[in-house]
C-alpha cells in the first residue's frame, strides 16, 4: 500500500492531485495499491477525476497535525508519496512513520524528509538541494520524469504529423489551471477575442471556476468560443489545438509530449523556475500575468505566434525535445525498487 497526501483547494488548484493520479495509476499498473490520505479539498478532485471508489483515508483538514492523525489511525501503509509543498522534513517524518519517501517538489526551499526527490524543472540541478535532503536521497531531477498520463504519449505522434501539415491555427486552447485564479481564464478571453479571427477557442474551466458563467454565456452567443467543464480527458482535446494559452505547472510537460506551441502564464512563484528555464529552451513563450503590463505582453506574444508558422514549428520542436512523457513509469519504478 502507498499513501498519497497531496494538497488542493482554492489558492493551490488541483495541480498537485492530477499529477499524483499519474503516479498512482502507473504504481497500480506495476502492482501497487495507492491509498489516498483525502482532506475534504482532495476528495472533491478525486471524486471529479477518479471516482468515488478511490481507496482513501478521510482527514479533517489539510493541515499537518489533522494529516499525521489520519494516517496514524488508517490502514498500514508501505511507503508515502508527498505532493505538498506546505509540508518539510518534521511532517514528512511524522506522517511518513520510516516508511520510505518520495517527495515531489518545485521548489527547493525547505528540508524534505526524502528518500527519493522528483523535480521536473529543466534548471535544476543537485546543488539546488545540498543540504535540504540527506546525501543517500536519490534525485530524479528534470522533465524525464515529469509526470505524463499515458494517453497523452499516444497521440504525440499523430500530434505532431498534424502540426507538420496544418500552416495555419484553427483551434487555440485555453487552460489556467481548475481554480482559475483571480478568473484570470476570463481576462485572457476576452482579451484574445479581437485577435483571433476565424480560429477557435477551446476554453478548459473546472466547475467552480469564477470564469465559468462568462465564458458558457460568452460560447452561447459566439460561436467561436467553447467551454469544456470539468474535462476528464485532456489529451484529444489538447492534441486537436494548433496553440495554446496554458498555465506553468503539470500541464506543462502534456503540451510538451505533443509539441503544442504555448503561451505559458506565470500564475503563482512556485511556476517561476520552471517556467523560465522552458522559455529559455524555446518551448513556449513566457508571460507574467501578474506584471502590470500583463495585456500588452499577452497581446504580443499571442500575435506573433499566430502570424509565423516558422515560429510555431520551432516551438513544437523545442517542446517535443523537452519530454517524452515517460516519466511516471520511471518514478514508480524507483519508488517500487525502494521498497
Amino acid at each position: 500500500m502507498i499513501l498519497f497526501v497531496a494538497n488542493a483547494g482554492p489558492e493551490v488548484g488541483g495541480g498537485h492531485v492530477m499529477r499524483s493520479l499519474t503516479l498512482a495509476r502507473a504504481l497500480a499498473e506495476r502492482g501497487g495499491q495507492p491509498l489516498w490520505l483525502a482532506s475534504p479539498e482532495v476528495a472533491a478532485v478525486l471524486d471529479a477525476f477518479a471516482g468515488k471508489d478511490m481507496a482513501r483515508l478521510p482527514a479533517a483538514s489539510s493541515a499537518p497535525a489533522a494529516l499525521a492523525k489520519a494516517a496514524a489511525a488508517g490502514a498500514a501503509f508501505d511507503a508515502v508519496v508527498f505532493d505538498y509543498y506546505g509540508l518539510s522534513a518534521a511532517e514528512h517524518r511524522d506522517i511518513a512513520r520510516s516508511k520510505p519517501v518520495l517527495v515531489i517538489d518545485d521548489l527547493a526551499d525547505r528540508p524534505l524528509g526524502a528518500d527519493l526527490l522528483a523535480d521536473f524543472s529543466p534548471a535544476r540541478t543537485p546543488a539546488d538541494y545540498a543540504g535540504l535532503v540527506g546525501a543517500e536521497t536519490r534525485l530524479l531531477l528534470g522533465p524525464a520524469y515529469a509526470l505524463v498520463r499515458p494517453e497523452f504519449t499516444a497521440l504525440r505522434d499523430e500530434a505532431l504529423a498534424r502540426r507538420a501539415a496544418n500552416e495555419t491555427v484553427a483551434r487555440i486552447q485555453v487552460s489556467l489551471g481548475l481554480t482559475d485564479v483571480d478568473g484570470i481564464t476570463a481576462r485572457v478571453v476576452h482579451r484574445l477575442l479581437p485577435r483571433l479571427g476565424d480560429a477557435h477557442l477551446d476554453v478548459v474551466l473546472g466547475a467552480g471556476a469564477p470564469s465559468r458563467a462568462a465564458i458558457e454565456a460568452l460560447a452561447a452567443r459566439d460561436p467561436r468560443v467553447h467551454a469544456f467543464v470539468q474535462v476528464r480527458d485532456m489529451a484529444p482535446l489538447t492534441a486537436g489545438a494548433d496553440l495554446a494559452i496554458g498555465a506553468g505547472g503539470s500541464s506543462t510537460w502534456e503540451r510538451a509530449v505533443l509539441g503544442l506551441p504555448t503561451v505559458m502564464l506565470v500564475l503563482a512563484d512556485n511556476q517561476v523556475p520552471a517556467s523560465e528555464a522552458v522559455a529559455r529552451l524555446g518551448a513556449a513563450e513566457l508571460v507574467d500575468a501578474r506584471a502590470p503590463d500583463f495585456e500588452a505582453a499577452l497581446d504580443r506574444a499571442f500575435t506573433g505566434l499566430m502570424r509565423s508558422h516558422d515560429r510555431r514549428a520551432r516551438m513544437s520542436a523545442a517542446a517535443v525535445k523537452l519530454c517524452d512523457g515517460m516519466g511516471a513509469g520511471r518514478v514508480a519504478e524507483a519508488l517500487l525498487a525502494r521498497l
